[in-house]
């Protein structure tokens, strides 16, 4: 269903992220101060499948969802972070969400990855 917001066609969105991540706090407050509505789908909480993961992969690449300055990847052992490729990185952050940048803000078949105003002004037409 689409719906018209500030003068444009606006399609159903998708945060996803962890409610405790303070880039994703920052996003969602943005999003309200800006009356945006936004589903918003917690990794650890509502869990995330390798379908998603793929298919937000084939829109934005794994090297921009993947996030190897995370703790999360700083935990993973010497095995698991070596010769990281798409099929690899795929499977970690299926099984490790937290790899994943956040958060992953998605309409339709557009991703956009973490939170910068800037970028949101322009993926909103603000």
């Amino acid at each position: 269903m689409q719906k018209i917001y500030k003068n444009r066609l606006e399609y159903p969105l998708r945060l996803f992220g962890i409610k405790n991540c303070d880039t994703v706090r920052k996003a969602r407050k943005w999003l309200e101060a800006n009356q945006i509505e936004v589903a918003f789908h917690d990794f650890r909480e509502d869990g995330l499948n390798t379908e998603q993961v793929e298919k937000w992969v084939a829109t934005i690449g794994w090297e921009t969802l993947f996030n190897k300055r995370s703790t999360s990847f700083r935990n993973l052992t010497e095995t698991e972070k070596s010769d990281l490729n798409e099929k690899k990185a795929i499977a970690l952050m299926t099984l490790y969400p937290t790899l994943i940048k956040r958060p992953v803000l998605v309409a339709n078949n557009q991703v956009l990855v973490g939170f910068k105003e800037a970028d949101y002004r322009v993926w909103f037409n603000l």
